[in-house]
């Protein structure tokens, strides 16, 4: 099980005001704040950090669990309306299996996030 993962972004107040409103949906907020860097969780405790290092940044992929189909597409919304570029709208995914329903968002740099929801309908 993973407690946390650190995101380096360019414009760590860019990435907070984008990941706290594209997140909100799932249930996360930002738990925890010190100079450069951005705790948000769903639970008691952050497990994602954003960390402001514009040389370090690199582009990758994760995933976040949502309830329910509804949480997948009220997040992918979200992730929009807060300035992400969408990169692959709310849908069955059954080429990994049947029930898999996720939306994808870049965010301004590059990270492509996604939310998931496992669940049959």
């Amino acid at each position: 099980m993973i407690d946390h993962f650190t995101l380096k972004v360019r414009d760590g107040a860019k990435a907070r005001a984008f990941y706290a409103a594209a997140l909100a949906p799932l249930g996360y907020e930002v738990l925890m704040e010190f100079e450069g860097s951005y705790g948000l969780g769903a639970e008691k405790k952050p497990d994602l950090w954003i960390v402001q290092d514009p040389e370090n940044t690199r582009p990758m992929h994760f995933a976040f669990v949502a309830r329910n189909r509804a949480a997948v597409d009220a997040f992918h919304r979200a992730a929009l309306a807060a300035g992400g570029k969408d990169n692959g709208a709310p849908g069955l995914r059954p080429q990994y299996h049947p029930t898999y329903y996720g939306a994808f968002v870049l965010d301004d740099d590059g990270h492509n996030v996604e939310a998931v929801c496992h669940r049959p309908e």
